[in-house]
């Protein structure tokens, strides 16, 4: 039986001014499966999953709730989870 959970995961802490811009990267780099934002407190305040397919009209909802949590938040940090290489096939 295989394994079930393979993922990968990467953190990143940014500035409320930099979150909206390195969410936007990690979707551009197209291998995230899903993202989680937490506050300075370890909380999670944003957490969404990432489709294959994702377009623009899709993500504009996202965006704009990342931005709104921008201007709010002073240093969070990101997580996300990366397919595998299995994943991939």
């Amino acid at each position: 039986m295989a394994e079930k959970d393979k993922s990968k995961y990467e953190s990143f802490k940014v500035s409320g001014e930099e979150l909206l811009s390195k969410v936007k990267e990690i979707i551009k780099e197209g291998n995230a499966r899903k993202i989680i934002i937490k506050n300075e407190k370890d909380e999670i305040i944003f957490d969404f999953p990432l489709t294959f397919g994702a377009i623009g009209v899709v993500l504009a909802p996202i965006f704009a709730a990342v931005g709104t949590l921008a201007a709010l938040a002073t240093n969070c940090t990101i997580i996300v989870e990366k397919r595998t290489e299995d994943d991939k096939k």
